[in-house]
């Protein structure tokens, strides 16, 4: 069984290649391909950044009139990721690179710019010194002035090195820590000093208040004093038993003087004196017929009709005198004076 694929074709006896018609394509035609980016770059119209290695469709084509060493320079067209805006490059054989051409700029380039200014100046300067004799003095001048320079500053640099060198870093670090520690106990003296006084203005505060709290202490007891050096009577109902002297007494509406009343005898009364209470009570006449009454009822019948008027000019709370009759005891009549209380009010 023969291969399926062969690599030789078959070439019949007869067959003319010069007989095969060429097609007529033009010289700078473009082909499609897909390679990387050769450098980084940044788009100037929109600035997004293309970095080395990303992969584009590109656009190839030959470049015309352009050869070096007879080798075709290639020229490629991309478009930016971003705003879609073509790019152009091509490739440089002579410096084994790629050249860019229009749409972005190529970063990461200052040193490949650098030596190719340097190369571009010692050329020139050559060239000069070629043709022109004078050139080469001067040059020479120029080359010793600026050695005589940079020896001139290389000297300096030494000299400012030693200077440093001379120099104590470690002892000027141990200075700075001690004024350091210095200032730390002085701002804790101060603080100290300033925590006492406080103390202290504080303690002669306390003071002068236990001062003023004991001289008004004094002052109290002084006039608690004087308030006890006043005479007291014997008996708290003493008070109430005094006997106001005729002169004393105040005068009512007939001329008749009586003595003022004060605000709690109104609701009291008066205990020790008998002629106020002996007035309101009215003794009874005797009948012309008698009737032997009960004790109880001799007693009841004269107090009832005084008992109401009484009742009407003598305070509530005042107490009623008990007269007694024919002899009999205070404490029946007391009976009776209560019973007849009871009748009067129903």
């Amino acid at each position: 069984m023969s291969e399926r694929k062969v690599l030789n074709k078959y070439y019949p006896p007869d067959f003319d290649p010069s007989k095969i018609p060429k097609l007529k394509l033009p010289k700078d035609r473009q082909y499609v391909v897909r390679l990387m980016a050769p450098f980084n770059m940044r788009c100037k119209t929109c600035g997004e950044y293309i970095y080395k290695g990303k992969k584009f469709n590109a656009r190839k084509e030959t470049v015309q009139n352009e050869l070096y060493m007879g080798l075709p320079i290639f020229r490629f067209y991309i478009k930016c990721t971003r705003c879609l805006a073509e790019i152009t490059f091509k490739t440089d054989p002579e410096n084994t690179d790629y050249a860019m051409e229009h749409g972005a700029t190529r970063n990461f380039q200052a040193e490949k710019l650098i030596e190719e200014e340097e190369k571009r100046v010692t050329l020139e300067r050559e060239e000069e010194e070629l043709n022109n004799p004078m050139k080469v003095l001067e040059n020479r001048t120029k080359d010793s002035k600026m050695e005589m320079e940079v020896l001139e500053n290389l000297q300096e640099l030494k000299e400012l090195n030693q200077r440093q060198a001379l120099v104590d870093f470690e002892g000027m670090i141990d200075r700075y820590r001690e004024m350091e520690q210095r200032e730390k106990e002085r701002e804790k003296e101060e603080d100290e000093r300033e925590t006492k006084e406080m103390l202290d203005r504080a303690l002669v505060k306390r003071l002068r208040d236990s001062d003023s709290d004991s001289e008004k202490e004094e002052e109290s007891s002084s006039s608690s004093s004087l308030h006890s050096r006043k005479p007291s009577t014997d008996k708290p109902t003493d008070i109430l038993t005094t006997v106001k002297t005729p002169e004393a007494q105040g005068t009512s509406a007939g001329g008749v003087k009586r003595a003022k009343v004060e605000s709690w005898e109104r609701s009291v009364g008066t205990l020790g004196s008998k002629g106020a209470l002996g007035s309101l009570v009215v003794r009874k006449k005797p009948a012309a017929t008698f009737i032997k009454p009960s004790p109880v009822a001799a007693a009841a019948a004269p107090t009832s009709q005084t008992d109401s008027k009484a009742s009407m000019a003598e305070p509530k709370n005042a107490l009623r005198p008990v007269t007694t009759q024919n002899g009999s005891s205070s404490l029946s009549l007391l009976g009776a004076y209560s019973d007849s209380d009871s009748n009067d009010s129903e």
